[in-house]
């Protein structure tokens, strides 16, 4: 098998997220689930997605983290793609499918960038009880404090913690200010127990303070319960921030955002997104015509780093 290692959502060697990428041979199935685990905790990234050709239009993508499987990747999606672009396999201005355990996910292969469709966003939980909003900052090792943003003169409106799911359900944090995001220190032990009882990746920090030109916000990622303490770009959850940031009218259908993510880590990533409303009828044969559903895109590059083969 054909192995790669991407830098995502960075056009750039050493920017962004790296990932592995397993491209399975023509006509094979993929290895066993403990062959595939293994690959990926001897690769040490985040996560390895392990990409089946189905046929000229349609793959089957499987992602592992050195722990465990995972229903989807961003990050590990935008590199498998860029690989893909790059080595001819796929071609420029074309869309794909990309079979998932968290859906069948359409890809758009741009010039020079990769947009993929995340799962149907969902709103799970809003963190509002003092208790709890104060036990997650503690645990992030920052004083609690309330986000409040003003949209107009005398309105005022305050940013509480979410649970949002774009694919995988995370933790949306807003904080006050890149300072206060740059000094986050996590308890990564009680951080991963608060993930389980949640039931939740991990935690998605982000800030709208001090966002300029064409970037929306700045980001950090931590999800410990899959032995991943920071992490430099991380799609799934800049599609729930996306969410997130609509839900509270900060952004438009239609509406293109940028994201800033792993300057804490030396590796910035720009991971774009874009939402907008759609038919209902495009994304189930059961609804109706007037039906409305939203559909978020995040995107980036990707650079490939090294390849190789395995030899198992």
């Amino acid at each position: 098998m054909k192995f790669y290692i991407v830098d995502a959502f960075s056009s750039a060697a050493f920017g962004g997220n790296p990932a592995g990428v397993v491209m399975i041979p023509k006509g094979e199935d993929f290895p066993s689930v403990s062959l595939m685990q293994k690959t990926a905790a001897e690769l040490r990234y985040s996560e390895t997605a392990f990409v089946k050709r189905l046929n000229e239009k349609e793959f089957h993508t499987r992602y592992f983290t050195p722990a465990a499987e995972v229903d989807l990747c961003g990050h590990a999606t935008i590199g498998a793609f860029s690989v893909m672009l790059k080595e001819g396999i796929i071609s420029k201005e074309q869309e794909y499918m990309n079979h998932t355990l968290a859906g069948d996910l359409e890809i758009a292969a741009q010039k020079d960038f990769i947009m993929m469709e995340m799962a149907v966003p969902e709103h799970i939980k809003t963190l509002s009880g003092k208790n709890e909003t104060e036990t997650l900052f503690h645990i992030m090792g920052i004083p609690a404090g309330e986000v409040f943003i003003h949209q107009s003169p005398g309105d005022k409106k305050k940013l509480l913690p979410m649970i949002i799911s774009t694919g995988l359900p995370d933790i949306l944090l807003p904080v006050s200010d890149r300072n206060t995001l740059f000094d986050i220190d996590p308890d990564f032990d009680a951080l991963s127990k608060f993930s389980e009882e949640y039931e939740v990746t991990g935690v998605h920090a982000f800030t709208l303070d001090a966002a300029k030109d064409d970037i929306t916000a700045h980001c950090r990622n931590f999800a410990p319960l899959y032995d991943i303490d920071e992490e430099a770009a991380t799609g799934t959850a800049n599609g729930a921030l996306t969410y997130y940031l609509f839900l509270h009218d900060l952004i438009k259908d239609g509406q293109d955002s940028v994201f800033i993510q792993g300057e804490s880590m030396e590796r910035p990533s720009r991971i774009l997104s874009h939402i907008k409303k759609v038919p209902c009828y495009e994304k189930s044969r059961d609804s109706k015509k007037d039906d409305f559903c939203l559909k978020i895109q995040i995107g980036g590059t990707g650079m490939i780093l090294a390849a190789g083969e395995i030899f198992i």
